[in-house]
């Protein structure tokens, strides 16, 4: 997305840190767009959300990937470059969470 970002994260220890990961990822990414662009990359804050138990993780994930066709961006999730996993592949994402209806354009 041109004006935000979305992700979905998992702490994976008791000590784990959700605002200080996204200060230092806001502070490192920002630095690198700013030295880049001579532009401000980031809006202070966030919007966080923890997941609980019964919530449907897939539809959360589903909801993340589509958002740039909601947005107008592009018809189908495979044309926006700027979504990926550290688990598996986009290919897997779209195979296991759209089903050959859609098949990717998010209905």
């Amino acid at each position: 997305m041109p004006d935000h970002v979305h992700l979905l994260l998992e702490g994976t220890s008791q000590t784990s840190d959700l605002p200080l990961l996204i200060a230092r990822w806001k502070q490192k990414t920002g630095y690198a767009h700013r030295c880049a662009t001579n532009a401000v990359l980031w809006q202070g804050g966030f919007f966080d959300h923890v997941l609980r138990g019964e919530e449907d993780r897939e539809a959360l994930v589903r909801y993340i990937i589509a958002n740039p066709i909601r947005a107008g961006l592009v018809l189908d999730v495979r044309e926006y470059p700027f979504w990926g996993s550290g688990v598996c592949t986009r290919e897997e994402m779209i195979e296991t969470l759209f089903d050959s209806r859609d098949s990717g354009r998010g209905g």
